[in-house]
């Protein structure tokens, strides 16, 4: 049997009431999220549920696409995120592993491929 732990999260944005400054869908912290560095991420809603789980060559840029564009799964979802947590893992083979290993372990709520426990 092989043992995979999650990784540490390295940026935790939280999604913020009236924020004052620009936002998308109340997160004003993007600037946090590395630009053109790969890993998951992780969307979570208020009662600390995971409700999505992705992989990223570039995490920022992925990130804001599944708040604007409108083929993205999250679409109908997007107001539930409350939190976004986010592992830089540069190597594309072990993002590929630990996205499968969170969305079957934790099982998220909106991911439809890769879920091996429905």
């Amino acid at each position: 049997m092989i043992n995979i732990t999650v990784p540490k999260s390295d940026v935790t944005i939280t999604k913020q009431d009236n924020p004052e400054l620009s936002n998308i869908y109340g997160f004003t912290d993007f600037h946090l999220i590395p630009r053109d560095k790969g890993g998951i991420f992780m969307f979570y809603n208020k009662d600390k549920e995971l409700l999505f789980v992705g992989k990223a060559r570039k995490l920022r840029p992925r990130i804001k696409k599944h708040f604007e564009d409108n083929v993205s799964p999250m679409k109908p979802h997007r107001d539930e995120v409350t939190k976004i947590q986010v592992c830089v893992i540069d190597d594309p083979v072990h993002r590929e592993i630990y996205e499968t290993f969170i969305i079957n372990e934790s099982k998220s709520k909106y991911n439809v491929d890769k879920v091996f426990f429905r």
